[in-house]
């Protein structure tokens, strides 16, 4: 991989008010605070009553929200694995080779230096439960990328077996699952997202015990369809008259809600918040806005944003990012400057004194440290570029400018065509191309020279399909050697 990149600056500056500059926050370098990031699948902005649904009943993040530091202007990438691969390597996927969530172009470049490397050099024990979906080969998988805890599915979601998950979970889809511990698969009772939860609460738990830093990933696959929930959840929403889907993908929010709940009830317990960094967000825009209601079409509540998962526009990948650490960070404060995905990785850096390689991986985000010490005194406008992907196979060039934005503070610069002043027009709803010809001459060579740089670092481009899935293949041989045993979290 080359170590070098180009990062891209718009030439004037955004000042922070002086209100904001002059709050007194301790220091977070090096602070070494555990850090808990609960990541769900599929949920938009829309998706919680914090922030305007008044369908989903989401309690416990409403009350985690009135509390954290939140970053209005957060932005990740449209669809999944894209997002995971900028996050667990500070770079934006498809200078990492991720540029599909399917056909191993969700493969994250082996010679990445991943974030729970660089948390492991920092004496952090690092754990994942749920979704992984950057390689399911051996060489790929989380255990040898960094984590020393490890309850996954394949794929990139509980179900797909076509797409590598385990076979027996086509037969019943988001319980009892066959899932990786570490090295050995194994048999889950419940509903996933329960089972995570659970999983992660006792792994934590240990280590809160044994006084080891840790970083727990809570990677969730919900509510990413198939669209099922536990019976429970689903009927209040089927009683109102709400279709199947609906039911089932806001029964899966407020299962994600009540667990939640339980982790933050539990970290109280433990006497564990004053030395813990709660993070929550989601990893691209929402899914299923359409439904019915008593037979009559609607659609659903999206925080007024254009378009949702696989878009180019805000709703495609302008998420929530909720922080707290209790007695740390200033409680029920928005920072509304530009920031992305791409900045969490320099980030938990500094947090916890991660040792960096010389040889690694330029990094392109930047640490949100001074954001949330209020010490910066400004911060630089930036061209953050997305795109959906997924073209077809040698299709690359021909894509350039299909399904791709540019965003600044202030635009959003869409297909090469459509411009939007989202400071003001968050919707997207006026085109404002014509008048502001020198806006887009300013996003376009920027753009040009990124994309011409990423080009050679696609390394999973014309790959060959494989033959058969590396899960599969780990399942097949361990039923017929020792079979699959019952597994569950001891809390």
């Amino acid at each position: 991989m080359k170590n070098t990149v180009v990062t891209y600056f718009l030439c004037f500056l955004f000042i922070i008010p002086m209100s904001y500059a002059q709050e007194n926050v301790e220091a977070l370098k090096n602070s070494r605070p555990n850090i808990i990031f609960v990541m769900t699948d599929d949920q938009g902005m829309g998706d919680f009553s914090c922030m305007g649904n008044e369908v989903v009943k989401t309690p416990n993040m409403d009350a985690f929200y009135k509390k954290s530091t939140r970053f209005t202007e957060y932005h990740v990438s449209p669809t999944c694995a894209p997002t995971r691969a900028a996050i667990m390597s500070g770079q934006h996927e498809f200078r990492v080779g991720v540029t599909h969530t399917i056909l191993e172009r969700e493969r994250m470049a082996l010679d990445v230096y991943t974030l729970p490397q660089a948390l492991q050099s920092a004496g952090y024990q690092t754990g994942l439960f749920g979704k992984w979906h950057l390689g399911d080969a051996d060489e790929y998988l989380p255990q040898n990328r960094g984590f020393d805890e490890v309850l996954m599915h394949g794929g990139g979601g509980i179900g797909q077996v076509s797409l590598g998950d385990f076979p027996p979970n086509k037969e019943n889809v988001y319980f009892d699952n066959i899932l990786l511990h570490n090295e050995t698969i194994v048999k889950t009772e419940g509903f996933c997202t329960d089972v995570f939860f659970d999983a992660a609460l006792a792994w934590t738990k240990e280590k809160i015990d044994t006084k080891q830093p840790y970083f727990t990933f809570l990677s969730l696959n919900a509510p990413h369809a198939p669209l099922i929930a536990p019976e429970a959840y689903k009927k209040r929403f089927l009683d109102l008259g709400y279709d199947e889907g609906t039911a089932g993908r806001y029964g899966m929010i407020e299962n994600i809600d009540d667990n939640f709940g339980v982790l933050m009830n539990k970290l109280e317990e433990w006497d564990a918040l004053e030395n813990t960094l709660v993070i929550f967000t989601t990893d691209n825009g929402a899914t299923h806005l359409r439904g019915s209601l008593n037979g009559e079409k609607i659609k659903h509540f999206n925080a007024n944003l254009k378009g949702g998962k696989n878009s180019p526009n805000e709703g495609g990948n302008h998420v929530p990012l909720f922080l707290y650490w209790k007695g740390v960070l200033t409680e029920g404060k928005d920072i509304n400057q530009l920031t992305a995905h791409l900045d969490l990785y320099p980030t938990f850096a500094e947090l916890t004194g991660a040792k960096l390689p010389e040889t690694m991986q330029p990094l392109e985000g930047l640490s949100l440290l001074p954001l949330l010490e209020n010490t910066a005194t400004n911060w630089e406008d930036r061209l953050l570029f997305v795109h959906c992907g997924r073209w077809k196979s040698g299709m690359v060039e021909e894509a350039k400018y299909t399904k791709m934005a540019i965003r600044s503070q202030q635009w959003r610069f869409v297909n090469n065509k459509e411009l939007y002043d989202v400071m003001n027009d968050p919707g997207e709803r006026e085109n404002v191309a014509a008048e502001n010809t020198e806006v887009i001459a300013n996003f376009q060579q920027p753009y040009n020279d990124w994309w011409s740089a990423s080009i050679p670092l696609m390394v999973n481009e014309n790959r060959k399909r494989i033959k058969e899935q590396p899960l599969h293949v780990k399942y097949h041989k361990q039923l017929e050697e020792k079979g699959i045993e019952l597994w569950s979290p001891k809390l």
